[in-house]
């Protein structure tokens, strides 16, 4: 059963002081994603929607909700998808 467009699985970018290191050091990022999103799903809706090829995805659950770190094939930038996710 589908639950909605990326939009939906993607709630927004998540910028803490690691993440920014990680962005930089290993080309990832990370977003606060639905409580209901999987790994699958989570890669397919940042591939539509910052049209860039991922290469893996991890996911935490902590106080803050359910956050996913997402790493890039390193033929496109984190910074560059950071700055189009409204991280800077």
């Amino acid at each position: 059963m589908s639950r909605g467009g990326p939009e939906r699985v993607i709630l927004h970018a998540y910028v803490t002081e690691k993440a920014m290191g990680e962005m930089e050091r290993q080309n990832k990022l990370e977003f606060m994603v639905a409580r209901h999103a999987t790994r699958p799903m989570i890669k397919k809706a940042v591939e539509e929607l910052y049209q860039a090829k991922v290469l893996k995805v991890n996911v935490k659950i902590g106080i803050a909700g359910k956050i996913a770190t997402v790493r890039f094939r390193k033929d496109f930038s984190a910074e560059d998808i950071g700055s189009r996710a409204g991280v800077f």
